[in-house]
């Protein structure tokens, strides 16, 4: 029998109008790898934007690439970089969701150790 290269098994389960629905996907390290290399490309790409707009203003910036829960990795770059002020951005959720899917923002300013800054979506964007 031969060994399969199987490094994430990803199962589902729910039901529809009552009855029990499952689900398995079944993904070959190399189909991972090739998730993991597409998320870091645009991963790069989002931030060369980013860095080419804070150079447009004079803005001096840095950029990292990290792999973890956002929330801890943020907190974690600021304190190990000296990060003299860290901007976050804010979904707009409303706080029933805020408290069921969590909010980076709102964990950052309990736990960073520098000063904090969040930035609310436009009032057109949270209404969508």
């Amino acid at each position: 029998m031969a060994k399969l290269d199987i490094e994430l098994v990803l199962t589902l389960h729910g039901s529809v109008r009552g009855r029990p629905v499952v689900a398995a996907f079944y993904a070959a390290s190399s189909v991972v790898e090739s998730v993991r290399k597409a998320q870091e490309e645009n991963s790069a790409l989002i931030l060369s934007r980013a860095l080419h707009m804070c150079k447009e203003s004079m803005v001096k910036a840095e950029t990292l690439i990290l792999i973890g829960d956002p929330k801890d990795m943020i907190c974690q770059a600021t304190e190990q970089m000296h990060t003299d002020l860290l901007v976050v951005g804010s979904r707009g959720l409303g706080k029933i969701k805020r408290a069921f899917l969590g909010s980076v923002s709102d964990y950052c300013a309990h736990h960073a150790k520098c000063p904090i800054l969040i930035v609310k979506p436009p009032k057109e964007a949270s209404k969508q």
